[in-house]
């Protein structure tokens, strides 16, 4: 990407709610160390489901799981229509390399996709 490029970007989002400037937390910041709490959370959720061998434990932090990454995501949610989380557009061409470069990394994957292993 040129420098004429990057200039031009486009964000992705929502008019910023102002929030005070000061060394006091305000509510951007509370929402912003819960949303970094609930992705804490669902990633040992995570290593939890992967590790549980009990049917009705591991069913039981599904339930868990879901809940907490239900939870992540409306904070994301209320921070994004708050202006306080925002994308950098990215043009049509970059996207379009990056997919010609990963789609062609799926031949390496050790099963058929035609015909999965059972």
């Amino acid at each position: 990407m040129n420098q004429n490029q990057a200039n031009d970007a486009q964000k992705i989002g929502n008019p910023k709610t102002q929030t005070p400037d000061s060394p006091q937390m305000n509510d951007r910041d509370y929402i912003n160390d819960m949303l970094a709490t609930e992705k804490y959370m669902t990633g040992s959720y995570c290593t939890a489901l992967n590790e549980a061998s009990h049917e009705g434990l591991y069913k039981d932090v599904q339930s868990i799981f879901n809940e907490t990454q239900d939870c992540q995501r409306n904070l994301f949610n209320m921070m994004f229509e708050k202006g306080w989380y925002s994308f950098d557009a990215v043009p049509q061409q970059t996207l379009d390399q990056s997919h010609q470069k990963f789609s062609g990394y799926s031949n390496q994957f050790p099963y058929n996709q035609n015909n999965p292993v059972s």
